[in-house]
């Protein structure tokens, strides 16, 4: 008699069919990347005269300081002027680090990396939520279904790899 077959892993976490995986975490690698650039940003103007360089660059594009909306922008460049950047920078870095973290694990196939990824989208949907309940537009409405959509597809990866895991036990 021969001993019986093993059970068959899921094709998404054999290789074939790992294309969504690999989409979720290229867009996760790219929100990392942003972020690190933001960081950057922030880390270039750290000591360096905000409420100047505003009125440079509106300067440049060719508008007046006093005009309401570059007014608007000189407001708040004063208030930012007076925080402390480093705490968005820093925060800035330990998203990009979450963000690559995920990026990897969901490129390998790992399941920490769908666990990664489904747990921190997760938490955005309600905040999504109420921005859309506040500002319906269609934009806040494609946020919400892409997000909810990829927490869905890893929890259904989660589910199908635990299914499988316990079929085979």
């Amino acid at each position: 008699m021969t001993p019986p077959a093993p059970p068959i892993a899921p094709a998404v976490h054999q290789g074939a069919g790992r294309g969504p995986l690999r989409a979720i975490a290229g867009f996760e690698a790219l929100k990392g990347a942003l972020a690190l650039l933001a960081g950057a940003g922030l880390l270039s103007v750290l000591h360096r005269d905000l409420h100047q360089l505003a009125v440079a660059l509106i300067g440049h594009i060719g508008l007046s300081p006093g005009q309401r909306y570059p007014a608007l922008l000189l407001s708040q460049v004063d208030v930012w002027a007076h925080e402390d950047l480093r705490l968005l920078v820093m925060a800035a870095g330990a998203y990009a680090a979450l963000r690559f973290a995920e990026a990897s694990g969901l490129w390998r196939g790992r399941a920490w990396g769908e666990w990664l990824g489904a747990l921190s989208g997760g938490l955005y949907i309600p905040f999504e939520l109420w921005h859309w309940a506040h500002r319906p537009t269609w934009l806040a409405s494609a946020v919400v279904v892409f997000n909810a959509a990829v927490v869905v597809y890893l929890g259904w990866q989660l589910w199908v790899r635990r299914s499988t895991a316990t079929a085979g036990a």
